[in-house]
């Protein structure tokens, strides 16, 4: 038998690597602009490691290696900005989000208006992962996430975020159903559509 193409660099299953804890020089893939389910303005960020990066292309990588049929973008590669506060004023996420990628691409000024999203695509940005424990499938789960974008010159030395816990995670612990959601008075409210997905184009 011939050794198969590829065979050196392919990875035996079960040999999973995870993301590094602490801050990564990142590349975004695609911006999208889009509602969220209660109908307001909010972006899709979707991003893989940069080429400069101890991990680079790793969630290109695992989307390639994704055998199911209608394989998504990963969760773990994806970030979802509301781009007004409750009081209808620009979100501070969202102007971190523009802040960093401004700090990170020498010469780039963000540009208003029509096709605002297309500006982002190959751009440089910063992001600190850091770990999370989820409730998911019946499994207490700890993840590696994104927690927050910085500037590419903030990787170096970004530090490991604290552990942080999902909504599921907590009404897990606390005897709640996973995706209630707080309604005073120790009660709690389960909203329709929990399983609805945003699909990555």
């Amino acid at each position: 038998m011939r050794k198969p193409r590829n065979y050196d660099d392919t990875q035996a299953q079960g040999e999973f690597i995870p993301v590094e804890l602490g801050g990564h020089k990142l590349i975004i893939k695609e911006v999208c602009e889009m509602k969220s389910k209660t109908g307001k303005d909010m972006i899709r960020v979707s991003f893989d490691f940069a080429k400069a990066d101890k991990q680079a292309g790793y969630f290109e990588k695992m989307f390639r290696d994704d055998i199911r049929p209608e394989k998504k973008w990963p969760n773990q590669a994806t970030q979802y900005i509301l781009t007004e506060d409750s009081e209808g004023n620009c979100s501070r996420s969202f102007k971190t989000f523009i802040t960093c990628v401004e700090h990170s691409n020498k010469g780039f000024e963000t540009q208003w208006g029509d096709n605002f999203e297309a500006q982002f695509k190959g751009k440089l940005i910063g992001g600190v992962f850091g770990p999370q424990m989820d409730y998911y499938n019946g499994r207490e789960i700890e993840k590696r996430v994104l927690r927050w974008f910085v500037s590419v010159d903030k990787v170096a030395d970004a530090q490991i975020p604290d552990m942080s816990e999902t909504t599921a995670y907590k009404n897990h612990i606390n005897g709640y159903h996973p995706e209630s959601t707080p309604a005073g008075d120790g009660f709690m409210n389960i909203p329709d559509g929990i399983d609805e997905e945003l699909p990555f184009n």
